[in-house]
């Protein structure tokens, strides 16, 4: 795991924000967009999230 950064995915419906996520924690990005989209509906606090981790995040190369 030592070996693993956290990146923007290439497997991307917006940003690939929540493919990136899938892949250093190693789970389905489709399990890791249904609870992001339950944290920006239930939460609020996912939007800002994702807009964040969009700027900070790295492109896959």
């Amino acid at each position: 795991m030592a070996d693993k950064k956290l990146v923007r995915s290439a497997n991307k419906k917006i940003a690939g924000v929540c493919g990136g996520l899938a892949e250093f924690l190693g789970l389905d990005a489709t399990i890791v967009r249904v609870v992001w989209l339950l944290c920006v509906l239930l939460g609020g606090f996912g939007l800002l999230a994702y807009l964040i981790m969009w700027i900070v995040m790295p492109a896959q190369k």
